[in-house]
């Protein structure tokens, strides 16, 4: 799964499974023995991306003082963005509910929002964020974050990460 995201990540939609077994070192019929589509592989990395940002999200809850967990969920998430984008852009077109998107996608992108926002409301509740800030509001700048970093100029998304967090009255 690690060279699908990779590949795909780099390449998008022109990414080929031959690619992909080729990074993984294995053969194509591996692939398509554990993913019968290369669709099937696009979602199974998604849904794996999904899961690790999710992960990382309660990490930083459990672990950190709200504002800091916060601060450094978007800082995180920041970075890791263009590759989620990249993966969630290769899946089918779907409305604001998910509609359109495979089960386990609709699944894995709903315990992920619901993480996103258990760490703004803990944020709130100890006066580190703005109180009318929303998680639809922190996935639209994530998004928006995302679709405009390139990696390679991190003193940039480093500058706009702060300017975000100013704005959603994230001390840091």
């Amino acid at each position: 799964m690690l060279a699908a995201e990779h590949v795909f990540a780099a390449k998008g939609a022109a990414a080929s499974t031959e690619e992909v077994a080729q990074r993984a070192g294995v053969s194509i019929a591996t692939v398509f023995r554990n993913f019968a589509t290369k669709q099937d592989l696009i979602e199974a990395t998604a849904v794996r991306c999904l899961e690790k940002l999710t992960a990382e999200a309660l990490r930083l809850t459990d672990r950190e003082e709200p504002g800091t967990a916060l601060a450094s969920m978007v800082r995180t998430f920041a970075a890791a963005g263009p590759v989620k984008m990249t993966l969630l852009d290769l899946l089918p077109p779907h409305g604001a509910d998910g509609e359109g998107l495979s089960r386990p996608v609709a699944e894995a992108a709903d315990v992920f929002h619901a993480a996103v926002e258990g760490t703004l409301r803990r944020a709130q509740a100890a006066g580190a964020a703005r109180p009318e800030v929303t998680g639809d509001d922190i996935s639209l700048l994530l998004r928006a974050l995302a679709h405009a970093t390139d990696l390679a100029e991190a003193e940039a998304l480093d500058r706009a990460v702060r300017i975000v967090l100013d704005g959603l009255g994230v001390p840091r």
